[in-house]
């Protein structure tokens, strides 16, 4: 297996390229943000069919990755298993996944999305801020030419996700502003 080099946590170093080639070079760091993610997340036993299950990465509505989210995690393993991507057009034609990114097509219907995934193991991205202090997980957020990484801790907690703290120490940790 090859050895991977680029890790988010050499996001912080990296800009995204001047014009023309901005929003390309933002979506191959997100999409190597989505494969560390794997990495750095643990999910309860029961998220798995079973232990040969591949760890789904889900990407709902318009697709800014093309087929560089298939590249990043091609022959890619996490946590034992195979890394998948499946793409869903609408909410409707959602499946099980372990990571769903929320592509900004769909970030109106956010809320409702994170409704109706409440209480299973999913690790919800967006493609921004919006909805992080609603119920999303993480939001990856394009800021003064770099990547950053927004997280809700009680999101995470519902849905029985474990995050390194690795990942934390990036991290701004956001709250929903509810208490128990």
């Amino acid at each position: 297996m090859r050895v991977r080099v680029f890790s988010f946590f050499a996001l912080g170093a990296l800009g995204l390229s001047a014009a023309g080639g901005e929003a390309a070079r933002e979506y191959q760091l997100k999409a190597a943000c989505l494969h560390d993610l794997a990495q750095f997340t643990e999910w309860p036993t029961n998220a798995f069919a079973d232990k040969d299950s591949p760890l789904l990465i889900g990407v709902l509505g318009t697709d800014p990755f093309g087929p560089v989210l298939d590249h990043t995690v091609r022959g890619q393993m996490a946590h034992g298993r195979r890394l998948v991507v499946e793409r869903y057009r609408r909410e409707q034609n959602l499946k099980t996944c372990h990571i769903l990114f929320i592509s900004q097509s769909e970030a109106r219907r956010s809320d409702r999305i994170v409704d109706r995934l409440k209480g299973k193991p999913v690790l919800t991205v967006n493609d921004g801020s919006e909805g992080v202090g609603r119920g999303v997980v993480i939001g990856l957020v394009t800021e003064r030419n770099q990547i950053r990484f927004k997280v809700n801790l009680e999101a995470a907690k519902a849905a029985g996700l474990t995050l390194s703290s690795k990942l934390l120490r990036l991290a701004e940790v956001v709250s929903t502003g509810k208490r128990p």
